[in-house]
């Protein structure tokens, strides 16, 4: 019987999830907006809003990530521990960029 890999966010799955389905109404939302040709103020409102509610899934899951893949590639050491702070160390670059 072979070990299934678990990745970090498994144990906070159903709350990501949650999140996402939030932020998709948001978005929905927005789209609404737009063709009701609402204030553009207020739009980018809410585009503020989802967009830290993304970077809040974003900022969960990286922590997760850090907190499990990262944390047990480095106890195991060698080439995979480089390659997954390499990872990780690109991804908060993305997140930082963005």
């Amino acid at each position: 019987m072979t070990e299934e890999h678990q990745h970090g966010y498994a144990d906070d799955r159903d709350a990501f999830l949650k999140r996402l389905r939030r932020i998709e109404g948001q978005v929905r939302g927005l789209h609404r907006m737009v063709e009701d040709g609402q204030y553009c103020i207020d739009i980018l409102t809410q585009v503020s809003a989802t967009t830290k509610a993304l970077q809040s899934v974003a900022l969960g899951l990286l922590e997760d990530h850090l907190a499990h893949c990262v944390a047990d590639a480095a106890r195991a050491g060698g080439p995979e521990a480089d390659a997954k702070l390499k990872e990780a160390s690109d991804a908060i670059a993305r997140l930082v960029r963005s």
